[in-house]
């Protein structure tokens, strides 16, 4: 059997009809297959390849750290320095409080983390998201997503979660003194990329403070430079006390942190002790690789670049089929009159050798979110072959 058969035979599906594009090898912007055809990929593997596909930088930490050793001991028991140094970045990028990072795999396991750790500090059970929000896939992570269809067939899941609506300022009575905290993502990702105003999360902290519950903010898809700031939540200027990533932090290898005070953070130490464990979490690899991306992106002017780049997509992106781009940096939805038409023009991008997507809960709007290392030229020419395939498909 080929690789495409094993892949159709063995390996558990998302869906009943993948991509199952056979890449060979990929570099910066492209991924190539079997064929060596090229693919520009306008989506960053969903946030993940921030810096691009195998960038020497991240390449070159990952040799490194392979040469002396992989995974030891569960993580936390002993003093790894690809660990400690990533924590130390990341605290470097944040404000003072958040100084204290536990490191796991994923998305999924960071908001899982979080969600313990608001739980275990505040004594409290309560937990509030929002309509349309994506925080993950595990029980736990799926209790706080904003989409019933996606959550009643896995039912029962986590008690005691309730929704408000993203950016209204009336829901915010929700929030109680049994609330253990509110989970927000400070740019919604899979609502399609819907902002709300600075006055909304200010109103926000000021509600949470009140009733004494923490403040999460879900930074595993905006955060790490895709909007123009290393976390979306420094356009607001309101802070968290719980921030997640992931994805993008890694640099193509699987990590993510949930990030909290020192104080908070201690709560998991005891009663119990082990009170959130993790056997893979901060893989010395995922963590040299995630230290150089940090680098990478704090030493470098790709962050700073991404507005302007963004907006250079808005104004190509012009065309009477196109409702709207809206975003921020390079974290933009292309909006159409119907997820039929859109389906269509990936469909078409595809074969052109352009790959891009659709957001969960927002399927007429097209996905935008290159690595942030994406070139002028590369954007006139990826809008090109955007406008050229509505031009096909209509």
């Amino acid at each position: 059997m080929n690789n495409r058969q094993l892949f159709s035979e063995h390996l558990g599906q998302t869906s009943e009809f993948p991509l199952a594009l056979e890449i060979e090898r990929a570099e910066g912007l492209y991924m190539y297959d079997r064929q060596d055809k090229p693919y520009m990929d306008l989506i960053s593997g969903i946030g993940v390849s921030s810096v691009g596909h195998r960038h020497p930088n991240i390449i070159r930490a990952i040799h490194e750290q392979t040469n002396k050793y992989l995974h030891l001991m569960v993580y936390g028991e002993f003093v790894e320095a690809p660990q400690v140094q990533l924590a130390k970045a990341l605290s470097d990028t944040l404000p003072a409080h958040l100084n204290n990072v536990f490191l796991v795999n994923s998305g999924s396991e960071a908001t899982e983390g979080a969600l313990k750790l608001a739980k275990r500090h505040t004594g409290k059970r309560k937990i509030i998201s929002c309509i349309d929000a994506y925080h993950g896939s595990t029980s736990g992570a799926l209790s706080v997503c904003g989409s019933e269809d996606l959550k009643n067939p896995f039912r029962p899941l986590i008690p005691e979660t309730f929704r408000i609506g993203f950016g209204v300022t009336a829901d915010l009575d929700t929030i109680d003194e049994h609330t253990a905290a509110v989970i927000i993502e400070p740019i919604q990702g899979e609502a399609g990329i819907r902002m709300a105003p600075k006055t909304y999360f200010e109103t926000l902290r000021k509600r949470c403070d009140e009733v004494g519950a923490l403040l999460i903010y879900d930074e595993v898809q905006c955060g790490v430079g895709r909007t123009g700031k290393f976390w979306a939540f420094e356009h607001f200027g309101v802070a968290p006390d719980i921030v997640l990533c992931a994805k993008g932090i890694g640099g193509g290898m699987p990590i993510g942190a949930f990030i909290a005070s020192k104080e908070i953070m201690h709560s998991l130490t005891h009663n119990p002790i082990l009170g959130h464990i993790s056997t893979f979490g901060g893989h010395p690899v995922s963590a040299a690789a995630a230290l150089a991306t940090v680098n990478l992106l704090t030493q470098s002017d790709l962050i700073s670049q991404s507005p302007a780049k963004g907006e250079l997509f808005k104004k190509l992106l012009k065309h009477d089929k196109i409702q709207e781009v809206r975003g921020i940096g390079l974290m933009l939805a292309v909006t159409f009159e119907s997820f039929d038409f859109l389906k269509a023009l990936i469909d078409q991008l595809l074969k052109d050798g352009y790959l891009t997507d659709w957001f969960l809960f927002c399927d007429n709007s097209m996905r935008i979110a290159p690595p942030l290392t994406i070139q002028e030229e590369d954007i006139k020419k990826a809008c090109s072959a955007i406008l050229q395939a509505i031009h096909t498909v209509s």
